[in-house]
């Protein structure tokens, strides 16, 4: 178990308890529970996954055209190794997304880089794509890919894509180099999660009368951030990964509280630990959380009232997300204490609270 002092010192003297982020019959995945985590209804406002990424970048969505999100994974023996490609660093991913577009791109097929292996693809005049059905490959590690590719109406020029990007990924200098130093390679490109509909809802300030930043290392969270008209943060040493610099983001989203009413944080690393089935770097992780970050919140002179949870449980036993819900806890001022021992989920679960409704957690914290 996690040691998180101060997240427990916080959890004795704030209110605790259990929220629903994924609504019951919607895909438990990080776009429909961070939507909630930000005030807004998935059943109302999402469009689809790679729409809201695409949005992050730049891409713009027009008639006849569909995104879909292109992981760069790693294959092994015909089972699905990594779904990361070895948490291929942008750069290395951004060359190979550039050959990607030299060898299988057309006027009516463009690739766009991403952040590591999180890429976008766009196809014109493929609108059938999006009957295939894709399953994403961070939930099934170690199984064969083979039963896995997308299946039904529009799945060929999916599955012929991926095909044709093995040989050339195979013999990429990237991967040669990878190899050398013991990395693992990016063996195929993976497609899911295709939408055709640009995202939209309203504005943060509008639905809450706040403004509002984000710090986020990923293209997702950035995308929603756009989409509710909050300032994206450009922090140094933020990313998606265990390499984050935890205490340059808690001081950076402090520092834009000057200029906003409310700053959301988003941290990447637990979850890629969970998906990545590894017990201990989501204990560090979680660890490193609480020291360098929840330690920051406690000390910050001035009034402050913060939320902290996770968007989604991703448990190390099945390695992908779950719709279960998850623990939140409220601090500071104007908080009463719900006088619980830990920030764990049997805590939370003993208080009895439980919002059923992800999106009205947002109003729980703002007064609304």
């Amino acid at each position: 178990m996690a040691k998180t002092p101060n997240l427990d010192a916080m959890a004795k003297q704030g209110a605790l308890g259990l929220v629903r982020t994924v609504p019951l019959g919607m895909e438990a995945s990080s776009a429909c529970a961070c939507m909630s985590v930000m005030g807004y209804d998935p059943v109302v406002y999402y469009k689809g996954r790679a729409s809201i990424e695409a949005k992050s970048l730049g891409i713009d969505i027009g008639k006849g055209e569909v995104v879909f999100r292109c992981n760069l994974v790693s294959v092994v023996d015909g089972k699905m190794h990594d779904y990361s490609a070895g948490h291929i660093t942008t750069a290395e991913a951004s060359e190979i997304v550039r050959s990607l577009n030299a060898e299988l791109g057309a006027k009516n097929i463009i690739f766009y880089p991403g952040i590591g292996y999180r890429h976008i693809l766009k196809l014109k005049g493929h609108e059938e794509t999006l009957e295939a059905v894709c399953t994403p490959p961070h939930d099934i590690p170690g199984k064969s890919v083979k039963d896995f590719l997308p299946k039904g109406r529009g799945s060929g020029l999916l599955i012929d894509l991926m095909t044709r990007s093995e040989p050339l990924l195979k013999h990429h200098q990237i991967n040669k180099e990878r190899l050398s130093r013991g990395d693992m390679p990016a063996s195929t490109i993976w497609l899911f999660w295709g939408s055709s509909r640009a995202p939209e809802m309203p504005s943060f300030i509008e639905s809450y009368g706040l403004k509002a930043a984000m710090t986020s290392g990923v293209d997702l969270l950035r995308g929603l951030a756009k989409m509710a008209d909050m300032t994206v943060l450009n922090i140094k040493g933020v990313t998606d990964g265990s390499d984050n610099d935890n205490a340059a983001q808690v001081n950076g989203a402090l520092e834009a509280l000057k200029k906003n009413d409310l700053v959301v944080v988003h941290i990447e690393a637990p979850d890629e630990a969970g998906h990545g089935g590894l017990i201990d770097e989501k204990i560090k992780a979680i660890e490193d959380i609480d020291k360098q970050v929840v330690s920051r919140l406690r000390q910050y002179k001035g009034d402050l009232r913060v939320l902290i949870m996770p968007d989604h449980p991703t448990p190390i036993s099945v390695r992908t997300h779950t719709h279960d819900p998850v623990p939140f806890l409220i601090w500071g001022k104007g908080v009463n204490s719900s006088w619980s021992a830990r920030f764990t989920e049997a805590e939370a679960r003993g208080t009895g609270v439980f919002i059923g409704e992800g999106y009205k957690i947002m109003g729980k914290l703002v007064g609304k």
